[in-house]
């Protein structure tokens, strides 16, 4: 029973982590594309949140919960599709973590430029470029995660 619960934790955490990402992205970027400093810094504020509120939460909850599956399974780490699950996962917190910090510059770039009625300065197109190409292999990343984990292959041939 208790890894029935483990597994519905772990099933749970990992929708919420790319439907969350999903949804950050998708108005994030929609907003960006808008250019309108104001509506940028307002979606940014709330982008923000969302990603402390939500998916910082899933991802340790992800962590955690996998790994606690992997002990009542007893699962070794040396498992292809483990060991490279885990790799992604590590990959994908290594896009992530600069593009929290991505999102926090460019809320108070914009913030900044809706104060004093100026136009988005160049550094925000310019974070919003790394923002961009850091969210692509992470996304990728996190759907071949899913695959891993469904199909759960025993090597890559």
């Amino acid at each position: 029973m208790t890894y029935l619960w483990v597994k519905w934790l772990h099933i749970l955490s990992s929708t919420l982590l790319l439907g969350t990402g999903l949804g950050i992205a998708f108005f994030f970027w929609i907003a960006h594309r808008r250019g309108d400093a104001r509506e940028i810094a307002a979606t940014a504020r709330t982008v923000v949140i969302a990603d402390a509120c939500f998916t910082a939460p899933a991802v340790v909850v992800q962590f955690a919960s996998g790994l606690w599956l992997t002990e009542l399974l007893h699962l070794p780490f040396g498992v292809f599709w483990l060991r490279a699950a885990l790799f992604l996962f590590v990959f994908v917190g290594c896009c992530w973590l600069p593009v929290l910090w991505l999102q926090l510059r460019a809320r108070d770039l914009a913030a900044a430029a809706a104060a004093n009625g100026t136009a988005l300065p160049p550094a925000y197109r310019r974070i919003m470029r790394w923002w961009f190409w850091l969210g692509w292999p992470a996304f990728a990343s996190v759907i071949a995660i899913f695959w891993l984990m469904v199909l759960k292959p025993s090597s890559p041939g």
